[in-house]
């Protein structure tokens, strides 16, 4: 199966409009797990992703404390050199092998990212990263500029092939572009956590490509997921801890959910794919990061890659948005267009009256 593909920024890189995510996947028994995984379901997750055509997988160190790593490192030694797909990981986040369930440090020291590096490397079994990510800013007082520095580097050294971060605001974002060009940004976005939609201009003035990563809201806008089964999450889960799975935000969540699903049937898909197309559908976002964790799951989102909504749709969605509450942030992807082009616009003729 061949699916439309994007250009990630000006990396060069031309990757699927959706991603496998392999967060779920690490497993539990660490501070922000799912619960027990069974990894053979995992594996034909991923499987059953690339055989409709995804191009891309995104991991991270710290998603099972190594595990999701060694997962896609299993798969791309299953799979023939022509149909492996971009690996796509992230460092930055330091956890302690005596305390499984502490919460991992933000460390983005350069001797950190060296030693990250390298140990993603053999645990994914490849030469080099595709892409590289600073997971989240460091909290040790690192600047930016010397972590940074070391992403150069381990690029001049072929270790990694394109380098991004994840979770930074536009002032970081222009302290690296300063030193080199960021590659990619990948935000937390989604029709519940729409904060992100305010970096998306800077990134598609300079040429970073957006990575959406959690677009159904961890599980929130599929359309199994209940109250109930919020409530019957593993002790080990995360989103047990998480103020989306708890009220009031849960009954306004899913009451958005409920929302979408006459939208979705028009269109014979899922909400989930409705969804994750609602992220894909604004300007600059290259790419969405959809969790799976076996080849049913899959099955339920790939629609997104192909699916267009249309001014209706938006209407519709946006309507949903307003009647549920649920959620911040913008909410039409033209209107956000729009405003930015009247702000700047008036910022225009501001300067003009000033000088």
């Amino acid at each position: 199966m061949t699916l439309p593909k994007r250009p990630l920024g000006t990396s060069g890189l031309e990757i699927t409009a959706v991603g496998f995510g392999a967060w779920a996947i690490g497993g539990g028994g660490w501070s922000f797990g799912w619960g027990p995984q069974d990894d053979a379901a995992s594996l034909a997750g991923m499987h059953r992703a690339i055989d409709l055509g995804v191009n891309w997988i995104d991991t991270a160190a710290v998603y099972g404390l190594g595990h999701s790593e060694e997962l896609v490192g299993r798969l791309v030694r299953e799979l023939p050199a022509a149909d492996r797909p971009f690996v796509f990981t992230k460092c930055g986040l330091v956890w302690d092998g005596r305390d499984r369930m502490a919460v991992a440090k933000r460390v983005l020291r350069p001797e950190s990212i060296r030693g990250e590096c390298d140990a993603s490397l053999r645990r994914l079994g490849v030469e080099r990263i595709d892409l590289y990510q600073f997971h989240w800013p460091d909290e040790t007082g690192t600047p930016v500029e010397d972590s940074w520095a070391e992403m150069v580097r381990l690029v001049e050294r072929g270790k990694v092939r394109v380098a991004g971060v994840s979770n930074f605001d536009v002032a970081l974002l222009r302290r690296c572009e300063a030193r080199r060009h960021v590659d990619s940004l990948q935000p937390p976005f989604s029709l519940i956590r729409r904060e992100v939609a305010a970096e998306i201009p800077w990134c598609v003035e300079h040429g970073t490509g957006v990575l959406a990563y959690s677009p159904m809201q961890s599980g929130l806008l599929t359309d199994s997921f209940t109250a109930d089964r919020a409530k019957s999450l593993a002790p080990d889960d995360w989103r047990r801890r998480s103020a989306e799975f708890q009220e009031p935000r849960l009954s306004r969540n899913l009451a958005l959910r409920d929302a979408l699903r006459p939208i979705a049937a028009r269109h014979g898909t899922t909400v989930a794919a409705l969804a994750v197309a609602w992220v894909l559908a604004w300007p600059g976002v290259i790419g969405a990061i959809v969790g799976a964790r076996s080849a049913a799951q899959v099955d339920g989102w790939i629609d997104a890659a192909t699916l267009e909504l249309s001014s209706a749709d938006l209407d519709e969605i946006t309507g949903a948005i307003g009647r549920t509450g649920a959620g911040a942030g913008p909410v039409r992807p033209e209107r956000a267009a729009t405003a930015r082009r009247e702000r700047t616009r008036s910022d225009t003729v501001g300067d003009g009256a000033r000088q």
